[in-house]
C-alpha cells in the first residue's frame, strides 16, 4: 500500500470514529438552544492545516505571494514556538470544519463542540447576513481564484502586473463600509480631465468642421469643474475601494497620464472588495464569536460530560492552553463577558421576583431577604441535576423539564442516560440543570448587589404582581432567562457594541482588567487605570474598523485639480506616517493622478518632555494637522491650520456604537 493510500485509510478510520461525536454534539447543541448551520467535517494532516490557515480557512484562493508568506509564518510558529492548531471553520452554508488527524480524541471532541457554536453564530448573527443570508463562500472564492488565474495566464497581460495590482488593492482591503449590506459596484461614466479631451477627439478621427461645431470652446469650458462647485462626494465615502473602482484611473507611465482601467483591473478591484466584505463580519465579531464558541464548548465538554472521564484532564489542559494564551485573548475576554451577561440577567430576574414580595423594597431588601437561603432554594432539583440510568424513575413524564420521548428511549435501553443525560431533558430542564447563579464560581454574584443596583431595578418594576412569600417568588423564577438573553444579544451585536453595552465596572473589577500606557516620565509602560471607561476605550480601539485607521474619501477634485483627497478620522491614535506614504504610493496607481491625505499628528517638544519628567508628570503633546501629498514621484508634507482638520478629530473617541443606526 502506498503512503498516500495509507494516509487516506487513516483519515477514513478517524472519520469513522468521529461520526458519533459529530452527530451527538449537534444534537446537544440544538437541545441547548443553538441553531447552527449544518457542518461538514474534514480530516486533514499537519501540512494541510497550515495551508488552510494561510488561506483563511478555504482550499482555493486567488494566486498571490501573500498566501505563501502566511503559510511559512504559520509553519514556523508551530515548529519553533510550540503553537498548536486545533481547528479551522468557515462561514458558509453548510459550514466546513477541518480537524487535524494527529489531535487526540478529546481535542477532536472539543473542536466539534466549538465548531457547532461557531456555526450557530454564523447563521444567526445579523452582521454576517449583511453579506448574504445563505453564503456559498467556498464557491465564490474558488470562482475568484479561477478568474485571477485566467488573467495571469492571458498572454496579453503581464503576470507580475496582475500581482502588483492585487498588492495595490490589498493595502485598502479594510477601507470598506462594513456597516452596510454588501452591494456590487456598477461602473459610472468617468468624468474626463478637459486637458485630455483634445487627445481623445484626435483618437476619434473627427473632422475639423464637426469639432468646431460640436466641441467648441464653450463646450470645452463647460467641462471644467466650476470654482467653488459642490464637493464630490457630497459626504465622506467610507468604501474607498468602491469609489476607486467607479471613479479611479490607472497611471500610464508611457504617456504620463491617467487612463481608464483595463477590464481585468476593474474586475480584480471588485472581486477583492467582495472578499473584504465577506470576511468583515468575522473581524467585527472576533471576541463575541470566539467567546460564544468557548462558552458552549465548555458547557458541552465539561458540564454536560461530553468529554469522557478518561478524557477530561486532557480537555482541561486543552482549554487552559486556549484561554490562557498570552497577549490579548479574544477567547478569554469573550467567554468571561458571556458568562457575565448570563449571571447579570439571572440575577436581575431573581431580584425582580423578590422585589415583588409583600413587604420587600429596595431599601429593606438586605434585612428582609436571606441571600444564602435564596441560593439554596435555587439549586436545581436533584431529579434533573443527577440524571442517569439508575435515576430515571425520579423523572415525571408530565414535567415540562423532561423529554418524554427521550425518557421512554432511556427506559427501553435505547439511550444511555449515564453517557447522554441531556437526552432525557428539555431545554427548560437543561437551563435548571446548569443554572449559573448556584455554580461554585458564581455564588458571590448575588451577594455583590449594591443598593444602587436594587434601586435601579426597582425603578422599572411597573406591574403590581405580588408574592406572599420569598419561597413563592423563587418558585416563579424563569431559569431560561440567562440563555434566552444571550441568544438575543448574539443576534444583533458586534464587538464594538458588545463591549460598549456590557463591559461594566463590576466586570472590570472582578476580572482584573486595567489599561497601560507608555509614559514619558519613566520611559516604559505602566498600568494607568482600572476605570471602566478607560478600559472600554482601550479595548474598543482594537475593534473599531478592525483596529485599523479609518480613512475616507473626502474630495475627488481637491483644489480643483482632479486630485484625490483622503482623510484620516483621527481618534487620538496617530498614523504611522511612513506606512501612510507607502499606502499613498499604492493609491496613486488606482487613481492615476496625485493623491493627498489629511491627518493629525502629536508633536512633543524635547524641552517640555524633560520639564514634565522632572515634575513627575506626563507632557501634553500638541496636535498638528498635516497634509501628505504624492504626485507619483515625490512626497510633500505640509502643516495645516487646525480649522482644516478640526472635523477629523473626535471630541472624545467617536465609536458611533448604536447598532440601530448602523443597520438603518
Amino acid at each position: 500500500m502506498s503512503e498516500s493510500d495509507q494516509d487516506r485509510v487513516a483519515k477514513q478510520r478517524i472519520a469513522k470514529e468521529l461520526e458519533e461525536p459529530v452527530r451527538e454534539a449537534n444534537a446537544l447543541a440544538r437541545r441547548l438552544g443553538l441553531d447552527p448551520f449544518p457542518v461538514n467535517y474534514w480530516i486533514i494532516d499537519y501540512d494541510e492545516m497550515n495551508q488552510l490557515i494561510a488561506y483563511g480557512g478555504f482550499q482555493e484562493r486567488y494566486p498571490h505571494w501573500r498566501w505563501g508568506m502566511q503559510y511559512d509564518q504559520q509553519r514556523k510558529q508551530r515548529q519553533f514556538l510550540g503553537g498548536k492548531a486545533f481547528e479551522i471553520v468557515n462561514n458558509d452554508n453548510p459550514s466546513h470544519a477541518f480537524l487535524q488527524e494527529s489531535n487526540a480524541l478529546a481535542d477532536q471532541k472539543a473542536v466539534i463542540t466549538h465548531v457547532e457554536a461557531h456555526a450557530d453564530f454564523f447563521k444567526n448573527n445579523q452582521w454576517f447576513n449583511l453579506f448574504s443570508e445563505n453564503p456559498d463562500a467556498a464557491a465564490m472564492l474558488a470562482s475568484h481564484a479561477s478568474i485571477v488565474e485566467s488573467f495571469m495566464d492571458d498572454p496579453e497581460v503581464d503576470r507580475e502586473e496582475v500581482e502588483e495590482w492585487i498588492d495595490n488593492v490589498l493595502c485598502l482591503e479594510d477601507c470598506i463600509d462594513q456597516h452596510r449590506p454588501f452591494t456590487t459596484v456598477e461602473s459610472e461614466a468617468l468624468s474626463l480631465d478637459p486637458d485630455d479631451i483634445d487627445e481623445r477627439l484626435d483618437e476619434l478621427g473627427l473632422s475639423e468642421e464637426v469639432r468646431r461645431q460640436v466641441f467648441d470652446e464653450e463646450w470645452l469650458e463647460s467641462q471644467r469643474p466650476e470654482v467653488g462647485a459642490a464637493r464630490f462626494p457630497a459626504e465622506p465615502e467610507l468604501d474607498v475601494i468602491a469609489f476607486l473602482r467607479t471613479h479611479g484611473m490607472r497611471y500610464d507611465r508611457e504617456s504620463g497620464k491617467a487612463v481608464e482601467f483595463e477590464d481585468w483591473q476593474r474586475e480584480v478591484l471588485e472581486l477583492l472588495r467582495r472578499e473584504a466584505y465577506y470576511f468583515a463580519p468575522q473581524k467585527m465579531t472576533k471576541v463575541m464569536n470566539e467567546g460564544w464558541a468557548a462558552y458552549w464548548e465548555s458547557m458541552m465538554m465539561g458540564e454536560e460530560g461530553f468529554a469522557d472521564a478518561n478524557e477530561f484532564i486532557h480537555y482541561a489542559d486543552h482549554q487552559a492552553m486556549v484561554l490562557n494564551s498570552p497577549g490579548f485573548n479574544p477567547y478569554k475576554l469573550g467567554k468571561e463577558l458571556w458568562e457575565y451577561i448570563e449571571n447579570t440577567t439571572n440575577r436581575r430576574e431573581v431580584v425582580e421576583r423578590l422585589l415583588r414580595v409583600e413587604g420587600v423594597t429596595w431599601r429593606n431588601f438586605r434585612d428582609q431577604v436571606d441571600l444564602d437561603a435564596v441560593l439554596a432554594a435555587l439549586e436545581p432539583d436533584p431529579a434533573v441535576a443527577t440524571v442517569g440510568n439508575d435515576a430515571l424513575d425520579r423523572l415525571d413524564p408530565d414535567d415540562p423539564r423532561v423529554d418524554v420521548e427521550g425518557l421512554a428511549a432511556a427506559k427501553a435501553g435505547e439511550v444511555d442516560a449515564d453517557r447522554y443525560p441531556w437526552k432525557v431533558l428539555t431545554y427548560e430542564g437543561l437551563c435548571e440543570r446548569h443554572y449559573s447563579l448556584v455554580k461554585a464560581q458564581n455564588r458571590g454574584f448575588l451577594h455583590r448587589l449594591t443598593q444602587s443596583d436594587l434601586e435601579r431595578i426597582a425603578r422599572y418594576l411597573f406591574d403590581d404582581a405580588r408574592y406572599a412569600t420569598v419561597e413563592e417568588a423563587l418558585a416563579d423564577v424563569d431559569r431560561t432567562a440567562g440563555w434566552d438573553r444571550m441568544r438575543e444579544i448574539r443576534e444583533s451585536h458586534n464587538d464594538v457594541t458588545f463591549l460598549d453595552e456590557f463591559l461594566t465596572q463590576e466586570f472590570v473589577d472582578e476580572n482584573h482588567y486595567f489599561t497601560y500606557e507608555y509614559t514619558q516620565t519613566t520611559r516604559d509602560f505602566r498600568a494607568t487605570s482600572t476605570d471602566v471607561e478607560d478600559v472600554k476605550k482601550k479595548l474598543m480601539l482594537q475593534f473599531t474598523n478592525f483596529g485599523k485607521p479609518t480613512v475616507v474619501v473626502e474630495d475627488a477634485n481637491y483644489d480643483n485639480r482632479n486630485e484625490l483627497l483622503l482623510s484620516h478620522q483621527y481618534n487620538g491614535v496617530m498614523l504611522d506616517v511612513r506606512q501612510a506614504e507607502q499606502v499613498l504610493e499604492r493609491v496613486f496607481e488606482l487613481w492615476g493622478r496625485p493623491v493627498n491625505l489629511k491627518t493629525i499628528v502629536k508633536e512633543l517638544d524635547e524641552h517640555d518632555v524633560e520639564v514634565a519628567r522632572r515634575r513627575d508628570r506626563e507632557p501634553v503633546p500638541d496636535e498638528q494637522g498635516k497634509l501628505i501629498r504624492f504626485d507619483g514621484e515625490d512626497f510633500e508634507v505640509t502643516d495645516l491650520a487646525w480649522d482644516e482638520v478640526e472635523h477629523l478629530a473626535a471630541s472624545d473617541v467617536d465609536y458611533d456604537t448604536k447598532p440601530e443606526e448602523w443597520l438603518a
